[in-house]
């Protein structure tokens, strides 16, 4: 399996639409892991999460 994104490239998340910057890539045993930011409208922050690389789509 090969990365999709790069650093810094904006993402969809395929769940609930938000969009993301791509922070960097985590290996896991058999796929990647993309750690994402987002910032939080209603706390008025940053937010990171991670998300598996078959569930985020590239925002347009």
């Amino acid at each position: 399996m090969k990365r999709i994104f790069k650093k810094g490239e904006h993402v969809k998340n395929e769940r609930d639409g938000r969009v993301m910057e791509v922070l960097n890539y985590i290996k896991d045993k058999s796929s990647y892991m993309v750690e994402c930011a987002w910032f939080d409208l209603d706390k008025k922050e940053i937010r990171t999460n991670r998300f598996k690389q078959e569930k985020l789509l590239k925002a347009s």
